[in-house]
């Protein structure tokens, strides 16, 4: 839980040179970003607000206008880049209020990225249950998704 006054987790994320190869993309509004090791599954990305916001609800009118599509963007990339069947987006911002999207892929032959089960994958990796994500993968990962991204805005 953030405390007041306390650095946010995100905002030192964002300028951790230490997080700078999980990063694919940054803008004016977004960036975009891999999940740091130990990653649950490759592919697994954050869209995260530049700024800090708490969540959608407190979006200028600029960043709610672009919010959609680059969700959309962002989406897609992950689909192509993992080829998996759908992608969640699940966002709480109990930990840090700082908008973050989590964009997971989703795999109908996974049974264990289903539904809520996805949010036991992720325990089950951070306590050391099951395998993180291999860390060429992740890096592959990252590489394909600044190429299906591209440059450019990503609210465009």
């Amino acid at each position: 839980m953030h405390a007041p006054g306390s650095p946010c987790d995100i905002c030192r994320i964002h300028a951790d040179a230490a997080c700078a190869p999980y990063e694919v993309v940054r803008d004016g509004r977004w960036v975009v970003r891999h999940h740091l090791p130990p990653a649950p599954l490759a592919g697994w990305a954050f869209l995260c607000a530049q700024r800090h916001v708490q969540g959608p609800a407190d979006l200028d009118d600029a960043e709610a206008d672009g919010f959609g599509r680059a969700l959309r963007r962002v989406s897609r990339a992950v689909r192509a880049v993992t080829g998996c069947d759908r992608v969640y987006a699940i966002a709480f911002g109990q930990g840090a209020p700082h908008l973050h999207v989590h964009l997971v892929p989703r795999f109908d032959a996974e049974c264990g990225t289903a539904a809520w089960k996805v949010a036991d994958w992720y325990r089950a990796v951070e306590r050391g249950e099951r395998p993180a994500a291999d860390a060429a993968a992740v890096a592959d990962a990252v590489r394909r998704m600044r190429d299906a991204i591209g440059a450019g805005p990503l609210d465009r």
